[in-house]
């Protein structure tokens, strides 16, 4: 079994100035052989580091300052604050960890989660071309700017109205998967992370989300970490899932992990969720190029 989707450290916040932050040398060794030996106690035999390329202070200039693009100045203060705050880790000595981890023997593997902003794929593509990632997954946590799951600001959901901002959210999904750019589609309906339904599913907005998808073969994520998140429900929902499968693309799992002792956890009930839906395989990435690896539903819940 395999968790694609993991960071090395949690997230720093402006009101939490003396959080864990990463050293200015290089990233120890011993993180990776704590997050593998908790994958392990779970059952998880291999695991791809997927580090947010916003923390990355390389990434500054290629996604510029899309904070500003919210129309509301308080909204754009709350996410250049948190960015500012958060973007404390150096891609090169990211990339640098994981290839000492694959040559001391860990079973690992080198990943990236790419932040969607309209405008920006293009410098982003070419930030990361240098570096021998497996697996790149595409994420979308921002409208305009505005960080749609955070409490703070979640009054913008009522003043936008809920469907409105669903719609919004699945129009960036659905153009990151239009691009073809990165292999996964991480935590695809994110956008119920705190809780917020509409009355209906809305099918027709994941239907062009998984045409899209579709059209470049883009891989869905299945990621667990919305059971440790206020809508406690398995990335994406079982309508989603089973349109998915339905139009015969392709799966990973992911724990979404920040900390070691969240290696792995909760691909017990993923996997469920994905064999519930009709599938049997999921797919692994090294060097970017697939394969198809069959999962089985054995294990307990964590």
């Amino acid at each position: 079994m395999s968790d694609a989707h993991l960071h090395l450290y949690p997230h720093r916040r402006p009101t939490d100035p003396d959080a864990e932050a990463p050293p200015n040398g290089p990233y120890p060794l011993d993180l990776v052989e704590r997050f593998v030996a908790a994958a392990a106690a779970r059952g998880v035999g291999e695991l791809t580091f997927t580090e947010h390329l916003f923390r990355c202070v390389e990434s500054t200039q290629a996604l510029g300052p899309f904070w500003e693009r919210a129309g509301d100045p308080v909204l754009a203060e709350y996410t250049r604050s948190v960015i500012e705050a958060d973007r404390t880790m150096s891609l090169d000595r990211y990339v640098d960890l994981i290839l000492r981890a694959k040559e001391a023997g860990l079973p690992v593997l080198l990943g990236l989660e790419v932040d969607f902003v309209p405008g920006t794929i293009e410098a982003v593509l070419e930030l990361v071309a240098p570096y021998p990632f497996d697996l790149l997954i595409g994420s979308v946590h921002w409208i305009d700017g505005w960080w749609f799951d955070r409490a703070v600001v979640a009054g913008e959901w009522e003043r936008r109205g809920h469907r409105r901002v669903y719609e919004e959210y699945f129009a960036l999904k659905t153009a990151l998967a239009a691009t073809g750019a990165v292999d996964v589609l991480a935590h695809p309906d994110r956008i119920k992370y705190l809780g917020h339904r509409l009355p209906e599913e809305p099918f027709d907005l994941y239907e062009e989300l998984v045409s899209a998808a579709a059209s470049t073969g883009m891989a869905f994520e299945v990621n667990s970490s919305g059971l440790r998140h206020p809508v406690a429900e398995v990335y994406p929902g079982p309508s989603l899932l089973r349109m998915v499968a339905d139009a015969g693309l392709e799966i990973t799992f992911g724990s979404d992990g920040h900390r070691s002792d969240q290696a792995g956890l909760g691909l017990y009930q993923a996997r469920v969720a994905a064999a519930s839906a009709g599938f049997t395989r999921r797919a692994r990435f090294v060097a970017r190029r697939r394969s198809l690896v069959p999962f089985g539903t054995s294990g307990t819940p964590d």
